[in-house]
Order: C-alpha cells, then sequence, then structure tokens
C-alpha cells in the first residue's frame, strides 16, 4: 500500500510538472484569438488602417516599432514601457530617441481591443507584431498570418536597446553579426532591411555618407546635401526610397544605383556575400514580398514569452 501510494504521488507530481512546462513553452498559434476574443484582429486592423490614413508615414512607424521591440530580448512589448524608478525605458535609447514613434496608436488599439474584448487579453506585444503585419497590408505590401499568443514583460533595458538595435552607421559584417545575434541570417538581413521602402530618415542618421562616403551617386548626394546641412538639422527627414508610402522594391533598385540613403543600406550592394541577394529583388518584386512575409514571421518569433512568462498588461506603457 504504500509503494501504490508513493507511485501515485510520483505520477501526480509528474504530471503536474508536465502540464507546468507545456504552460511555460506554449507554441504561438494564428488562431490564438479564435475563440477568447474573435473581434481582436478586426479591430486592430481597423484601427491601424484609421491611423494609416490619416498620415502614411505612421506605417512605417508602427513597423519600425516591432522591430525596435524584437532585436531588444525578443518580442515583449519591452519597447512601449515609460522610464520608472525601476524601469530604464527603451524610449530613450540611442536608436529611439526622438526618432521611435506611433505609440500612442498602439495605445488606442490597446483600449479598443481591451473594450470589444470585455477585458484585457490580448498582449501589447501581439498588438505591435500585428499592428507591424497591418500596416505593410495598408501601405501595399503582402499579408502573412501572425503567430499570436505572446505575453508582455514586466522589464526594459535601455542599454541592450543601445547594444542589440542595428544602427545605420553599419558596414556588412556589423549587420551581419547583429542579425546573428537575433538568430537571423544573412537573407533575412537583406529582405527585412527591404523594410525601408517605407518611411524617412533624419538627416544626423545619414550626415557623414552623403559628405563623406565615395559610394554613393554624386547627384543623389548633392540632392541630400540641400535637405541635410554639415550642421544642424539633425531632424530633417529624407526618404529611404522613392515612393516611402507604398511597399514595393524600389529600395533595392536604389541599393544598385548607389542611392542609399544609410551606410548600412547600402553596405548590403558592396560586392559582399548579400550583393546578388540585393540584385535579385531588384529584379523580382514578387520575390521580395514572398522572402519579406517569411523573415516577419521569422523574426516574430525570437524569444517571446508564453504560458505563465510575463504578463497581459492593462496599459501598454507600464506594468500591471
Amino acid at each position: 500500500m504504500e509503494v501504490n501510494n508513493m507511485s501515485f504521488l510520483s505520477l501526480f507530481i509528474f504530471l503536474i510538472f508536465s502540464i507546468v512546462t507545456v504552460s511555460a513553452d506554449t507554441p504561438l498559434s494564428p488562431s490564438y484569438y479564435d475563440l477568447v476574443c474573435p473581434e481582436a484582429l478586426p479591430t486592430i486592423k481597423r484601427v491601424v488602417e484609421e491611423a494609416v490614413a490619416n498620415e502614411r508615414r505612421m506605417g512605417a512607424s508602427l513597423l519600425r516599432l516591432h522591430f525596435h521591440d524584437c532585436f531588444v530580448n525578443g518580442c515583449d512589448a519591452s519597447v512601449l514601457l515609460d522610464q520608472t524608478s525601476t524601469i530604464d525605458s527603451e524610449k530613450n535609447a540611442a536608436a529611439n530617441v526622438n526618432s521611435a514613434r506611433g505609440f500612442e496608436v498602439i495605445d488606442k488599439i490597446k483600449f479598443e481591443v481591451d473594450k470589444v474584448c470585455h477585458r484585457p487579453v490580448v498582449s501589447c506585444a501581439d498588438i505591435l507584431t500585428v499592428a507591424a503585419r497591418d500596416s505593410v497590408v495598408a501601405l501595399g505590401g503582402p499579408s502573412w498570418d501572425v503567430k499570436l499568443g505572446r505575453r508582455d514583460s514586466t522589464t526594459a533595458s535601455r542599454a541592450a536597446a543601445n547594444a542589440n538595435i542595428p544602427s545605420p552607421f553599419m558596414d556588412l559584417p556589423a549587420l551581419k553579426e547583429n542579425f546573428e545575434n537575433q538568430g537571423l541570417d544573412e537573407d533575412d538581413l537583406v529582405v527585412l532591411s527591404g523594410a525601408h521602402t517605407l518611411g524617412f530618415a533624419q538627416c544626423r542618421t545619414f550626415r557623414d555618407r552623403i559628405y563623406n562616403q565615395t559610394n554613393i551617386d554624386p547627384a543623389f548626394a548633392h540632392h541630400l546635401q540641400t535637405i541635410c546641412p554639415r550642421v544642424g538639422g539633425d531632424r530633417r527627414l529624407a526618404p529611404l526610397d522613392p515612393t516611402p508610402s507604398s511597399f514595393d522594391n524600389k529600395y533595392f533598385t536604389n541599393l544598385v544605383s548607389k542611392k542609399g540613403v544609410l551606410r548600412s543600406d547600402q553596405a548590403l550592394f558592396t560586392g559582399g556575400e548579400t550583393y546578388e541577394i540585393v540584385k535579385e529583388y531588384n529584379e523580382n518584386r514578387n520575390k521580395f514580398s514572398k522572402d519579406f512575409t517569411k523573415s516577419m514571421i521569422k523574426m516574430g518569433n525570437i524569444k517571446p514569452l508564453t504560458g505563465e512568462r510575463g504578463q497581459i498588461r492593462k496599459d501598454c506603457k507600464k506594468v500591471n
């Protein structure tokens, strides 16, 4: 009888441990909210479409927020947390301060989603991921099934943001290492850099290139110099490609023509391993769109918090 009790107890402990383990490693799924809140995704799409219709640039901003979130300790909405006595906000990191934007749109999405779901059931991390996809679609790009079920972090790290978000001043070896640190290869590097088919860059991020680099079309450099003086005007904007509000492959056409705005852009087409990939995307827009969706899904899977890890924030700007 004593042996049977011990066997039962051991089995019980094993089952409990198994349940906890499965819960902690719950896989992401496109159907995660189908039963708990089927109106969640249509609501996110509606608010994103309204925001992009009001300001086309917002689509690029929301896509960028997702990138900057995932590259810092995974896709966990840490980029949304405000500064507190215990949180060193990533909003103050070099890549984000006076640059990252769209936080008010995320807040509106959160409010609207919680209202239709009658409770805070959708994480801010999932909102960022879906909003990025819906922004691309709203600007004429491809759609894809977003895997869902992320939870939100309770911490942030400005130091990690400074260390891990790719810099516009990086050369190709540095970019490759940066992406490899996130589990992304050189194919992902090129195709995800293609997100620069949308949006603008601040003068401070390309000043050195247009005045000091030689791998740039002279007429293009002169044009950018009319926007960005040698001194001052740090926050003046230049489009990252000729059609900054349309998802297309003209970003790659720019690179082939030595018209990449950022050093990190043009670095992809300087004779290195990524040279042929850039040429292929310049010649085949459909392949770029198809590969972009695959790499966006891959990036969205970087170290998500699932199961019992993290929380579902009631307010995306602060922990519960």
